[in-house]
């Protein structure tokens, strides 16, 4: 009879090599997945030190222009 897979809890470090090897895509699924959060925290303060800055967000609506509006005439039906 096999061994049985090894318990998360008892030891994870053995855990994630044995996954590696008889899992490898929830393995590495799981391994990009955590590195989200980490680069949620380091990469906006990184940009900031390296000069990057984010773009003026765009318009939502068309601009007004300013003062009164001019009456058309001559498109009289």
């Amino acid at each position: 009879m096999p061994n049985p897979s090894p318990q998360f809890w008892s030891g994870p470090i053995r855990y994630w090599r044995w996954a590696a090897r008889e899992k490898p895509a929830f393995f590495w699924s799981c391994v990009i997945a955590g590195t989200g959060p980490l680069m949620l925290a380091t990469v906006p303060p990184s940009l900031k030190a390296l000069g990057y800055e984010r773009a003026s967000p765009i318009p939502m609506t068309y601009p007004i222009p300013p003062g009164p509006r001019k009456t058309i005439t001559g498109y009289d039906d």
